[in-house]
């Protein structure tokens, strides 16, 4: 399995034939409305995960490091779950993030229960560090990797 990531555009043209699925549309549409609240500002935008020249899935930073910390977060299509495609996506961050700077915090939420996503973090190397809330999830539970 080789998977990539290509940046996601401001204003990418949503007519492309690659962004067909209802996903990409959906993605596509919210980082039209998130980037002009966050900027863009690279490496700490959206990507989109790509397996040869189909879109599976997709990972971001939620904005550019504040206070020395990062956060990431990741998304594999439906279709696409199970085949690690989101750890590959955690990892490829968190080699983004320390390249650019090797002492950042890189912290991700969860839903505040043990599923898939917590996996991947714990697979990644993250620790639960404690509860905090989060403007989508509510109470949510933070990881971090040190």
């Amino acid at each position: 399995m080789e998977l990539r990531l290509e940046p996601i555009l401001e204003n990418e043209d949503k007519t492309k034939p690659i962004y067909d699925s209802e996903d990409c549309q959906n993605l596509l549409a919210m980082w039209e409305d998130y980037y002009p609240k966050i900027g863009f500002h690279l490496p700490w935008i959206g990507y989109f995960v790509m397996q040869q020249d189909e879109i599976v899935g997709s990972c971001a930073f939620t904005g550019k490091p504040q206070n020395n910390s990062v956060e990431v977060s990741y998304w594999t299509f439906k279709q696409n779950e199970g085949k690690g495609i989101s750890t590959w996506a955690c990892k490829a961050l968190i080699d983004i993030a320390k390249a650019s700077n090797p002492n950042l915090t890189i912290i991700a939420k969860t839903a505040p229960e043990e599923n898939a996503s917590t996996s991947i973090l714990k697979r990644n190397g993250f620790t639960y560090s404690g509860i905090v809330q989060d403007h989508e999830i509510g109470n949510a539970w933070q990881w971090v990797l040190e």
